[in-house]
């Protein structure tokens, strides 16, 4: 890993080691920052603060990275490990005092809750939602279409 900055000597080794991993996974897939970006739902300066253990990744991320780099399922679960692992030891910033898990979880805020989920990692339920709306406006526009062809024909005839 030569060509990547050195981390923080503060940093925990929980984090140290997922890092350490996520940087060779994304060495291993051979893309930039820039590819990297364009693949997932994460942006390059996204990537950047993940790769350089200045923010912990969304799970999401970490998924989005084990598919392209073609992780097997074993891998990517040992990989999901380090993630939780690295995300409860992870340095909080200091302006922001630390909270406990109890008031995370009351605010909802979590380091794995990311507004930019990608459609393809939305839980099926939500998917599924999102598909029966498509599907019925699609049969109520093609209910209007129907009746304007037959409003049409009894007017021309």
């Amino acid at each position: 890993m030569s060509g990547w900055q050195a981390l923080p000597d503060d940093l925990p080794p929980e984090v140290r080691h997922f890092v350490e991993q996520l940087r060779r996974l994304k060495d291993r897939t051979g893309l930039s920052l820039v590819a990297l970006g364009a693949r997932t739902a994460y942006s390059k300066s996204s990537w950047h603060r993940y790769l350089t253990a200045g923010q912990p990744p969304p799970r999401q991320a970490v998924a989005a990275l084990c598919r392209i780099a073609g992780l097997d399922t074993t891998d990517a679960e040992r990989l999901g490990v380090r993630w939780e692992l690295a995300v409860q030891a992870w340095p909080r910033p200091a302006a922001a005092p630390a909270r406990t898990a109890e008031e995370e979880s009351a605010s909802g805020e979590r380091y794995e809750d990311d507004p930019t989920l990608p459609w393809w990692d939305e839980p099926p339920a939500e998917r599924t939602s999102g598909m029966n709306r498509l599907l019925l406006s699609a049969a109520l526009l093609l209910v209007l279409l129907l009746l304007l062809g037959v409003a049409g024909a009894v007017a021309s005839g």
